[in-house]
């Protein structure tokens, strides 16, 4: 602190104790502060602003007047704000073009940079560039230094961005990151084409006349099988139907990606109309519950995580509810005629309604909507299906029920306003069971879920408006209770 001297700085900050510090005029109107000893304290010379206002009084708003010292012209000049760095500005070389510049950025006083040896440092990737920076080499260096270092940045803040997830989920993957399982390779025969994304393979046009066929060869086994045996054969039916349908949908998932757990789905979906016929609603909860323990027993047996526990015991458990708990209601209705009926035919005439019912639905709209079809229903599920073929097949649905009520060809639903809520029932929910089949298959990327009916695709094709008419055929059934008008 010894060496600190108070007279480069006008005097000392602080008056000792014999004295003050006082203020002596400069030039114009800035003040200077300097030492007094013999002054009584801090104070400034006299201008033509007045005395400094009290500190208690309010703000005036004015601003403070500053003057340059001096009067000289170069009071006036712009600030030279590159005077801090360098003597001289940066200039534009001579005769050099700005539309089309060198290339080059050099130093005019051709000291060569310590990463350019040869005092020119050439922009090869960029030739829009051409700049010629004179003075410190410090600040030419610190320049060259930050233009290297910036790739370096900018790649570490692109690297460091997380990459989007994928705006859909690909089929057969989990969203956690589990890979997708190879789809299995045919032998022998041309290379398959690739389906395009959301578009169904296949023709889309039907075999009618097999497509008939195939239909009164189902229902006359079913009305065999419940004329002959009674409400055990058309459960019987039932069961197979529906095993064979499962057996389709597990396979198809499994084609394209997933790994359910098809033992255990295939039998709660056999399982679930057996439960019904004899245990009716108190059977379901265990067929579901089993079924899910027992895929889940399966997973957990798995070598590790890449087997993808849990959208493929979601995809299980989807084939449990959609075909076995749906299907479950035909083998509680099949037991109104065996133990709630009394050996009547209750269950098995509201089944045989039923199918009816389905079956007109789906040949009205068929033929309806290829001849006047104009308006898609949900053309992202299905173009084929129109509202004037959804309208087509609720007309021709409630005219079969008048019809059937007319001729009183039912003992059960005898009455004409129970038949057209049974109709109501089915033109609604039979149209929603096809779209959700045809959803799913959209999903899937495929035309049918099975070959084995002709003209019909598979099982599953062929019952997807039952599995949604069911349940409320049931609850209808059990609220409306036909039989009773008797």
């Amino acid at each position: 602190m010894d060496d600190f001297n108070d007279d480069e700085f006008g005097g000392p900050l602080f008056g000792d104790d014999s004295g003050g510090v006082s203020s002596t005029a400069t030039t114009g109107a800035t003040d200077r502060v300097s030492a007094d000893p013999s002054g009584p304290g801090l104070s400034f010379d006299d201008d033509d602003t007045g005395s400094l206002p009290h500190w208690t009084e309010p703000p005036t708003g004015e601003m403070p007047k500053i003057e340059a010292a001096g009067n000289d012209d170069s009071a006036d000049e712009d600030l030279d704000v590159w005077s801090t760095f360098t003597s001289e500005s940066p200039v534009w070389k001579e005769g050099d073009s700005v539309d089309a510049p060198s290339g080059t950025l050099t130093r005019s006083d051709d000291q060569a940079l310590p990463s350019d040896p040869t005092g020119e440092l050439s922009w090869e990737d960029d030739p829009s560039s051409d700049i010629e920076v004179t003075g410190s080499t410090d600040v030419v260096a610190a320049a060259a230094a930050a233009a290297a270092a910036a790739p370096t940045a900018m790649t570490e803040t692109v690297d460091a961005v997380a990459p989007r997830e994928p705006a859909r989920i690909t089929i057969g993957t989990d969203p956690s990151g589990m890979p997708r399982r190879p789809e299995p390779t045919r032998r022998g025969g041309p290379p398959q084409r690739p389906p395009t994304a959301g578009v169904p393979t296949g023709s889309d046009k039907r075999n009618l006349p097999v497509a008939v066929f195939s239909g009164l060869l189902l229902a006359a086994v079913f009305l065999g099988l419940t004329m002959f045996v009674g409400p055990l054969g058309s459960l019987i039916f039932v069961a197979v139907a529906l095993a064979i349908a499962g057996v389709e949908y597990f396979g198809k998932v499994t084609e394209k990606g997933y790994r359910p757990a098809v033992a255990p789905g295939v039998v709660a979906i056999v399982a679930a109309p057996l439960a019904g016929y004899w245990l009716a609603e108190f059977g379901l909860p265990l067929v579901i519950v089993f079924a899910f323990m027992a895929g889940s027993i399966g997973f957990i047996g798995a070598s590790s995580i890449e087997s993808g526990p849990m959208p493929n015991m979601a995809i299980t458990m989807l084939g449990v509810i959609w075909i076995g708990l749906m299907g479950s209601y035909a083998g509680m209705l099949l037991d109104w005629s065996n133990g709630f009926g009394g050996g009547t035919n209750w269950g098995t005439d509201t089944l045989v309604l039923l199918a009816i019912g389905v079956v007109a639905n789906d040949v009205g709209a068929y033929f309806v909507g290829s001849a006047f079809g104009r308006t898609p229903l949900r053309g992202w599920i299905s173009p084929a299906k129109s509202v004037e073929g959804f309208l087509g097949g609720a007309v021709l649905t409630l005219i079969v029920m008048v019809i059937i009520g007319l001729q009183e060809w039912s003992d059960t639903w005898s009455d004409m306003s129970h038949l057209l809520m049974l109709g109501v029932v089915i033109l609604i929910l039979a149209p929603l069971g096809d779209l959700t089949e045809s959803m799913f298959k959209r999903n899937l990327d495929v035309k049918d879920f099975g070959t084995l009916i002709s003209g019909h695709g598979g099982v599953l094709d062929r019952f997807d408006g039952f599995l949604f008419t069911l349940p409320a055929v049931y609850y209808l059934f059990r609220v409306v209770e036909p039989y009773a008008a008797l």
